[in-house]
């Protein structure tokens, strides 16, 4: 994985960082409340013996260096430790002195610190005055000679003892930085393990990778597509409009060579906006002057009649089993050069009736009778309907809602396709969180549209310019329309 993935994967979810950078400093300041304030009381022994000349002085330094650090390990001893209790009331056992004390030796020189850590600042004083003296004591007893004479070592206490006036811990300053940094660094991994054990496609690129076909257009989430799922009125100006209408310019410029005219839309689950795709690009390429014709080949569950409020009650299970003429169904959406062919009544077995020949018939005869073709289907992984729709067709246009299908999924539903050589045309990233800096270029240039005060405001300018000719009206394909198999 590149630093680039890394910095995009911490990026996408910088709230684990935030979330995990917020727990560390809680439980830095949790501790630091409650941690107990320590001092520290500490004294220094100079270690010293008689020398006749520089070469003595240069031999009993080397030899008191050596020394040094077998004093440190006495002033940790157990028989420096009872000999301070024995002395006074320290209010402590010998096994508590011990492991209040630790020592300090600085190489080159003949200098012995001794600290003591307590959380009573007057009681650490104390301790480190007994044992200053009686570490005294000891190395004169352990020095001495045989008969009794003062040993070569004399140490002297040349600083100390003194206490820290305020506490040496806790450091609320220090704990918050290495809180913050424990956090980020948590925080920051957390988010890349997240990010690479995450199944789920979550950018166009990964979805190109999973089906290897071209990305054909990227939905923008929308929060008003909920209420208004259609790209009409209000919604005509907004940005996924304008991503819906470049997946048109980019589907009909796929293959100039060999131009899709029946197109399966489908996804590999429920619920990714396929149905919502089929509507919107129907009314696209309509509102372009396409002759189109939407056809709901989901029987299972419809939405399309929902969708655009027309009735479903007769429809494309009514002309497969020879009930109706397709003609007699077919029905006008808005003022565009729009048909639609509803589902008709549920059947109880739809894989068999979209696979039978009465299908493939009235696949041929409506490729005839409009410029494209757009077919709502069944998801890929639920049932084999949209295969079975796709397989008729000239090409499958897959929906992915990012987010929300796992790249494993995706892969899935490309193999169904492509098992029997149905051709993918691309694929469409629905509900993609595009970047902000995209979404303001398309503000830039969006189209508003006028209110009263505008018109009136437009056509006083216009009289100060030429006269314009007026725009050819497009041509009428009211006649072709109705040109349906009956």
């Amino acid at each position: 994985m590149d630093l680039y993935r890394q910095l995009r994967l911490v990026r996408q979810r910088w709230w684990i960082v935030l979330v995990t950078l917020v727990v560390a400093l809680g439980l830095t300041a949790l501790i630091t409340v409650r941690a107990q304030p320590r001092y520290v009381a500490s004294v220094t022994f100079f270690v010293t013996t008689p020398s006749q000349g520089v070469t003595d002085a240069y031999q009993g330094g080397l030899f008191l260096q050596q020394r040094v650090k077998s004093y440190a390990e006495l002033l940790t001893s157990d028989r420096l430790a009872q000999a301070a209790v024995a002395d006074r009331q320290l209010g402590l056992t010998a096994e508590e002195i011990q492991r209040r004390v630790s020592t300090s030796t600085e190489t080159g020189t003949v200098l012995l610190r001794a600290s003591v850590t307590d959380t009573d600042q007057t009681r650490a004083l104390r301790v480190t005055e007994a044992l200053s003296a009686k570490f005294v004591e000891l190395v004169q007893k352990v020095e001495a000679r045989p008969d009794g004479s003062a040993g070569p070592i004399k140490i002297e206490v040349v600083s100390g003892p003194r206490v820290t006036p305020t506490p040496v811990s806790p450091q609320p300053l220090r704990n918050t930085a290495i809180g913050t940094l424990i956090g980020l660094l948590a925080g920051v991994a957390l988010a890349i393990l997240r990010g690479m054990a995450d199944v789920r496609l979550r950018d166009a690129a990964g979805l190109q990778r999973v089906t290897g076909s071209p990305l054909l257009g990227e939905i923008p989430i929308d929060a008003s597509a909920r209420s208004a799922p259609l790209i009409v009125g209000d919604a005509a100006t907004s940005a996924r409009a304008e991503a819906v209408r470049k997946l048109r310019t980019n589907l009909r410029f796929v293959d100039v060579h060999e131009p899709a005219r029946v197109i399966a839309v489908t996804s590999a689950l429920q619920g990714e906006g396929k149905t919502t795709m089929s509507c919107n690009l129907a009314i696209a390429l309509a509102e372009a002057g396409w002759r189109v014709l939407l056809v709901d080949a989901d029987l299972r569950r419809p939405k399309v009649g929902d969708y655009l409020g027309i009735d479903s009650g007769v429809g494309l299970t009514d002309v497969l089993v020879g009930d109706v003429q397709v003609g007699d169904v077919v029905q006008r959406w808005g003022d565009k050069s729009l048909l639609v062919l509803p589902s008709g009544s549920a059947p109880p077995n739809p894989s068999e009736l979209l696979g039978s020949k009465a299908m493939s018939d009235l696949l041929t005869a409506l490729r005839e009778s409009a410029d494209i073709v757009i077919i709502d289907t069944a998801p890929l992984l639920a049932v084999t309907d949209g295969v079975v729709v796709a397989v008729q067709a000239d090409g499958a246009l897959l929906v992915t809602q990012q987010g929300r299908t796992s790249r494993a999924q995706v892969a899935a539903a490309a193999r169904a396709l492509h098992s029997v050589s149905v051709r993918l045309l691309g694929c469409v990233l629905n509900m993609a969180r595009v970047p902000k800096a995209e979404a303001y270029q398309y503000e830039a240039y969006r189209v508003v549209a006028e209110t009263p005060a505008t018109t009136k405001a437009g056509r006083a300018g216009a009289g100060r310019h030429a006269e314009r000719k007026p725009v050819a009206d497009r041509p009428d394909h009211t006649q072709e329309l109705t040109r349906l198999p009956r």
